[in-house]
């Protein structure tokens, strides 16, 4: 299968996006778009008031019981529940200096207590379960406790995150579980808090919420070691819906129904995907799998059985899922039945698997299924500028929405994008100087991140991807490294080998490497068995000869020494997430690698040659 351009695109209704472009003379230019922001409502709960109104028995959330059966809370019984909730906390006192803290993941109960924070304005952080159950010394949970002072504190079994609780959670701050015990403390039940009569007091406490009120604390790590919490209005959610509903436009046809696993401690699932669900009256499947061996067995069981309507995923997560829908046809016609577009963020998708999805999107409904994509912050809440259709590629990232005005600015040879806008969050909780820095002189968000015109002629192509600023670097020559697109090149250049690189060569002489193996593929590729350690993985000399031919030919296609990598060694250590070298949701953090393996990257300079370092010369 081979589908060219000459297949058709599945018909797409999208929001117009027109700007104007306004250059200055010191390089800075301003792109803004041409339509204002339609209206939105000022609370985040407004929409479930309205869908329990109008559609009180559809479905709004579902999830896997633990015999396999789906459960699920439809509109009418969310707001019920919600409003006693609220009650409950409004009897605990809980405000922005004592919030509500969720330890557990995606999980209907999680979604109620969120909402119910959010209907009588309290703000809730939800935080990343592997603080609690990968860790090993729970420092970053310390912190987050330490830095947000919660007032409540919110696990769903008792047993599983008990430690965590044990080791972080000061004995005078309320638990409660929905199954479990503690160890050495009492757990409130969450069924007393459900059990709660909602009084008109919740009614008083919800007209009180306005735009500027705290709705969440999300979490973010940047290039620091802890994390910082940032600052997540109402205003921010709703006019970031109405965003995504306008541009998005085909969302207003029909309630979609989506089928995620995105974790709800970061924006893509949590603000975008769940926002996106409730303010269109849809419908989110809670998906138990995830982009692995192991768990994408699970997301394929949902997929049987629920066909979304619009599909989200990190780009693993579609490399993943193709070899499913290619092998089964059944599975294949069931998924593509009522998709009307997927979307992709987090990471570029690898050419090879989006020609797959078209290919297969082809062999099954006769046209291509849109791919969308765009970029986004957690600071931006986080839908900020987006592809159409027609424009969509790997790497690009479109226009800005009504709404957003984006700024691009010159540093060091490249255009660094900031953006303003009602979606952009105040700024960092208790930490007055991470917000002055995150911010210029004119109140442009800085996002860190290099854009690109994709054609200076044709301001409709939009903007492609340019790497992260911060990550750039300097050889000893002075010549600029671009770190971003030369790790994008170098995974795809050295599939399957890599799960991800690391660039090293600040004033030295040469680029070179620090790798995190995908560890499954270069087992299968030295027919080791599944028990081998990975010392011997990545030690094995065929494995070892073949990533080396890769580098030599990546090397040729080189055009000069900051994109020529010339050593490279494979790690016997995966990345840690208490020294924050990796998130849960599996991204590197450059900086703080480069910082905690420093002797690694001492050994990939050194002469003569370490035994463990692949060289192309």
């Amino acid at each position: 299968m081979n589908a060219q351009p000459a297949h058709p695109m599945k018909d797409l209704r999208m929001g117009t996006i027109t700007v104007d472009v306004d250059r200055r003379p010191d390089g800075t230019v301003y792109v803004v778009p041409q339509a204002p922001l339609a209206a939105y409502p000022e609370r985040m709960t407004d929409p479930l008031t309205k869908w329990a109104e109008l559609a009180p028995s559809r479905v709004f959330l579902a999830q896997r019981d633990e015999h396999g059966a789906w459960r699920s809370v439809t509109y009418g019984e969310a707001q019920s529940m919600v409003r006693r909730l609220g009650k409950a906390l409004l009897e605990r006192g809980l405000s922005a200096e004592r919030p509500l803290l969720i330890l557990s993941g995606n999980e209907i109960e999680h979604a109620l207590l969120a909402l119910a924070a959010h209907h009588v304005g309290v703000p809730y952080a939800p935080v990343s379960p592997a603080y609690s159950l990968v860790s090993q010394d729970f420092g970053r949970l310390r912190y987050v406790v330490e830095l947000l002072t919660p007032g409540l504190v919110y696990a769903s079994d008792g047993r599983a995150f008990a430690r965590a609780i044990a080791a972080a959670i000061p004995p005078e701050v309320e638990v409660t579980t929905r199954t479990g015990n503690l160890l050495d403390r009492a757990a409130t039940p969450l069924s007393d808090l459900l059990a709660t009569p909602a009084t008109t007091e919740v009614d008083q406490a919800h007209d009180a919420v306005r735009p500027e009120t705290i709705a969440k604390f999300l979490l973010t790590s940047g290039s620091t070691d802890m994390p910082k919490a940032v600052i997540t209005t109402h205003r921010m959610l709703c006019s970031n819906q109405v965003m995504l509903r306008e541009t998005l436009a085909f969302l207003k046809d029909e309630p979609p129904a989506i089928v995620d696993w995105l974790p709800w401690n970061h924006t893509f699932g949590g603000n975008h995907n769940v926002g996106l669900v409730l303010f269109n009256g849809g419908s989110l499947y809670i998906d138990d799998g995830k982009p692995t061996p192991e768990g994408i067995a699970q997301t394929v069981r949902n997929l049987r059985d629920i066909a979304p309507t619009v599909y989200f995923n990190v780009p693993k997560g579609y490399e993943m899922l193709v070899p499913h829908l290619r092998g089964d046809r059944r599975f294949r016609e069931h998924f593509f039945s009522r998709l009307q577009a997927n979307f992709f963020a987090g990471a570029g998708l690898s050419a090879h698997v989006w020609a797959a999805l078209d290919d297969l999107a082809v062999e099954t409904v006769g046209a291509r299924v849109p791919m969308l994509t765009g970029l986004g912050a957690t600071e931006t809440a986080p839908f900020s500028l987006s592809v159409t259709p027609e424009n969509s590629r790997s790497g690009h990232v479109g226009l800005p929405v009504p709404g957003n005005s984006l700024k691009l600015v010159p540093v060091n040879g490249k255009l660094e994008a900031r953006v303003i806008g009602p979606n952009v969050t105040p700024g960092y909780w208790r930490r007055p100087d991470l917000t002055a820095k995150a911010f210029d002189e004119e109140g442009y968000y800085r996002f860190g991140d290099a854009l690109r015109f994709v054609d200076e002629a044709d301001i409709t192509q939009g903007f492609a991807f340019d790497g992260r600023i911060s990550e750039d670097f300097k050889l000893a020559s002075g010549t600029w490294v671009s770190v971003g697109p030369l790790r994008a090149r170098l995974i795809v250049g050295c599939a399957p080998f890599v799960k991800d690189v690391v660039v090293a060569g600040l004033n030295r002489d040469e680029v070179a490497v620090l790798v995190f193996p995908d560890v499954d593929a270069c087992r299968e590729f030295c027919g080791l068995p599944a028990d081998a350690p990975l010392g011997r993985i990545v030690g094995d000399p065929v494995l070892r000869q073949a990533f080396r031919d890769k580098l030599i030919a990546l090397a040729r296609t080189s055009t000069g020494t900051s994109n020529r990598v010339v050593r490279a060694i494979l790690l016997d250590t995966p990345p840690s997430i208490d020294l924050g070298e990796i998130t849960d949701k599996g991204s590197i953090n450059q900086s703080a690698v480069l910082r905690h393996r420093a002797d690694a990257v001492d050994e990939l300079y050194q002469v003569p040659c370490s035994p463990r370092v692949i060289g192309i010369e």
